[in-house]
């Protein structure tokens, strides 16, 4: 093995960007790096890799095997587009001191290419103004408001509108804000979204009932709810109750069941109190499920059609009635977070523009977006907002994008209906209404969603009747039912695969199981195979800690990303792209959703690990320019005493010809020589890794994170470490410890 170690090399990854633009991230960007203290790093990395090669021996090798066979690839892509990060709402006077070219180039710096703009409005029952300027349904300022589609000055901030007919405590998007449900104000109302009624939908308004929902906490006697109903009200309803735990996040382990008398076929408004039986049943959960509207005008008045459709409810009660019938109530009434909580079907957009909340956060404006570099002036994915929006407002929005001549890849309609518990049917019904709006403007756009949440099974709704409960499932259903299939020209969801506070390292095994597993479970729901899978939005967790930013959160995503194009994935955006600081997660640790350490104003520190993975998939794993690259299966024989897999690999045939294998080694203490064998099953022969084969590795003996609350810091800090080696059949490639390894070169 003495003859393996041609020229070894350890440099640090100042990856040119001549591809885009941007300048490398070692011209200057990061402070404090002094020369000798990485001349040192250097020569010591230098020493480990020459005596891990010469210490190598055939005999403790194991395997890495390529399926190379000519046809057996299982995905193509093309890096520019597939490999993407993600852009989100930031806290007011971030946008600013972000936005800004020494930060905007350290993002640029990891290479990632298209962006996806995140709405994060709609997580939080907020309506959006992607556009400051624009008009309203109510000339006083109130209403139902419209961008201006005509561009004028530059937008570089945009803002949320709480929605004061609010009926949810909280959601799995939100926890500020409260219902007006149970807020303990007479005038104040939930009131359900009017383009879920027939005059939007053209659709019997029996087909989408609007319900709310009462969670008392625990199961507790109950034979009587009050209603205060406002304008319009339901004419027919049934209130009922849950037959088992959890109605809201275990859907399907239990039923909805009518109340002996809890069935109105003829309302009348008003405050109504209804004895649901001759006896108490105990139970946690009640809701009100209405199929019939009244049709008469709300508060805002007859002006507005919409304000004359749908139902809508100032206060509800829920409880006993004694012997002498007084009425004894369950419910906490407050307008906070402390009331009983609440969950509804939808929410009316309707809103006025003393609604602006000054701790809501911006949505960094899309004119700021498209201009600031951060796209690379590549087609960018952008949202529309839609369960507190208007198809007027969309449309508008598309305009205004065309007008500016920004490029555009996708459209996503919404974020995570699921997270607002909103049934299939009903998203389903707005999505077309929207698509029919968008499409006006231009047919051409590409639509898609519904962005799930992060999960790693097929979500669950309650049962239709007939009995079908995926969401998904049904969705599709409701495309296909309208003839619309064609209007979803992709499916989005994100992907947080861990619970964020029982993550360890045994969590890493899991990871390719996990995005598999859920593209398959879309494919079964009946996504059709032509239409594209996009993980718009990925990380570890949807809550911070150190995981993040210690080596574990580079190995993470390296594991990620092959294993989700190896699968059949389109396209993945990782989330998130610009620089935060750290801030406190699970179990009192500090971490980050980015690529970067700050300080309070947002200048980068220092590089994270996930940094430095980017680096090694968008660089040199993947050739960055806009060509095919082909994946082929790759599967080691490395494995644990519990048959885990320490050892995965993913291998891509490059537009250059190069074979390349990124590699993630994830035991921690122990590192492996490999035998790398491209296998050609039509030949019937295997090939290798030949001539000048470059290695390019990172992991725990390139970084180290030092947790020190907000002052946590890596020490090393990288670099990457390349080396070069000849490749044979006998070439045996030492993966260390607890690293990711890319190894690129021809094969023969």
């Amino acid at each position: 093995m003495s003859e393996a170690v041609v020229k070894t090399e350890a440099k640090r990854m100042h990856f040119s960007t001549s591809h885009y633009g941007a300048p490398a991230p070692g011209e200057g960007s990061v402070p404090g790096r002094r020369q000798a203290i990485m001349k040192t790093r250097v020569l010591f990395a230098c020493l480990l890799i020459a005596a891990s090669f010469l210490l190598a021996t055939p005999a403790g090798a194991q395997t890495i095997r390529v399926d190379a066979t000519p046809g057996h690839a299982t995905n193509s892509f093309s890096p520019l587009h597939a490999l993407g990060a993600g852009v989100d709402r930031l806290r007011r006077g971030a946008v600013d001191k972000i936005f800004i070219p020494p930060n905007l180039n350290e993002s640029l710096a990891a290479g990632w290419g298209t962006v996806s703009y995140r709405q994060n409005t709609d997580l939080h029952v907020e309506a959006w103004h992607w556009n400051p300027a624009g008009t309203w349904s109510d000339p006083a300022g109130r209403g139902y408001f419209t961008g201006d589609a005509t561009p004028t000055g530059m937008i570089r901030h945009s803002f949320a509108y709480p929605l004061p007919h609010r009926g949810f405590t909280r959601n799995q998007g939100t926890e500020r804000g409260y219902s007006r449900l149970t807020d303990g104000d007479p005038t104040s109302y939930w009131k359900s979204n009017p383009y879920l009624t027939r005059a939007f939908t053209g659709e019997d308004d029996a087909l989408h009932p609007q319900w709310a929902v009462v969670d008392l906490g625990s199961r507790k006697e109950v034979n009587a709810i009050r209603i205060a109903w406002a304008e319009p009200y339901a004419q027919t309803y049934q209130v009922q109750h849950w037959t088992s735990e959890d109605a809201m996040d275990k859907p399907t382990q239990g039923a909805w069941q009518t109340f002996p008398a809890g069935g109105v076929a003829k309302g009348g408004g008003g405050t109504v109190t209804l004895k649901l039986g001759a006896s108490s049943i105990k139970v946690r959960y009640v809701r009100v499920l209405m199929t019939a509207s009244s049709n008469t005008c709300d508060t805002h008045g007859p002006g507005d059609p919409r304000n004359c459709v749908g139902y809508a409810i100032n206060e509800v009660y829920v409880g006993t009635t004694t012997s002498d019938e007084a009425f004894q109530d369950l419910v906490l009434h407050s307008p906070d977070q402390q009331q009983t909580a609440t969950w509804c079907s939808s929410v009316d957009p309707w809103h006025a523009a003393s609604d602006l909340s000054e701790d809501s956060g911006d949505q960094v404006g899309l004119d700021l977006f498209f201009t600031s570099g951060i796209t690379r002036g590549l087609p960018a994915m952008v949202p529309v907002a839609m369960f507190y929006g208007i198809p007027e407002d969309a449309a508008a929005q598309m305009a205004y994008l065309s007008k500016r001549g920004y490029p555009i890849s996708y459209v996503e309609l919404g974020e995570e209906p699921d997270g607002q518990y909103m049934l299939p049917e009903d998203y389903g019904a707005l999505y077309l209404q929207w698509a029919t709006a968008i499409h006006r403007v231009d047919p051409t756009f590409k639509l898609g969603g519904p962005v799930f949440q992060g999960v790693n099974e097929d979500i669950k709704v309650w049962p239709d009747a007939q009995g079908k409960t995926s969401w998904f499932g049904r969705f599709l259903d409701y495309l296909r039912a309208h003839d619309r299939l064609a209007d979803l020209a992709f499916m989005s969801f994100e992907h947080y695969p861990y619970e964020p506070c029982d993550v360890t390292w045994s969590s890493l095994y899991d990871e390719p199981k996990l995005v598999s597993h859920i593209l398959q479970v879309w494919r079964e729901d009946g996504l059709l195979p032509a239409v594209p899978l996009f993980i718009t939005e990925v990380n570890i967790a949807w809550q911070t800690a150190q995981t993040f930013v210690d080596v574990f959160g580079a190995l993470w995503l390296a594991d990620y990303v092959g294993a989700f194009l190896t699968a059949g994935g389109q396209a993945t955006y990782y989330f998130q792209y610009l620089p935060l600081p750290l801030s406190r997660g699970c179990h009192d640790s500090w971490g980050t959703f980015g690529m970067f350490t700050t300080d309070s104003d947002f200048r980068v520190k220092q590089h994270t690990s996930q940094f430095f993975a980017s680096q090694l998939i968008t660089r040199e794993w993947a050739q960055p320019v806009d060509a095919l690259h082909q994946v082929y299966p790759a599967a080691s024989d490395v494995r644990d005493s519990q048959a885990n897999v320490l050892v995965t690999a993913y291998a891509l045939l490059r537009p250059d010809g190069q074979w390349a294998l990124l590699v993630v080694n994830k035991d921690q203490n122990r590192s492996y020589p490999v035998q790398v064998v491209f296998h050609d099953a039509s030949a019937g022969s295997d090939r290798f890794l030949s001539g000048q084969v470059s290695v390019v590795t990172f992991g725990s003996a390139q970084y180290q994170w030092h947790a020190d609350g907000k002052n946590g810091h890596a020490s090393p800090d990288g670099p990457a470490m390349t080396s070069t080696v000849p490749g044979s059949a006998n070439t045996r490639y030492i993966l260390p410890a607890a690293s990711l390894t890319v190894l690129r070169g021809q094969v023969q």
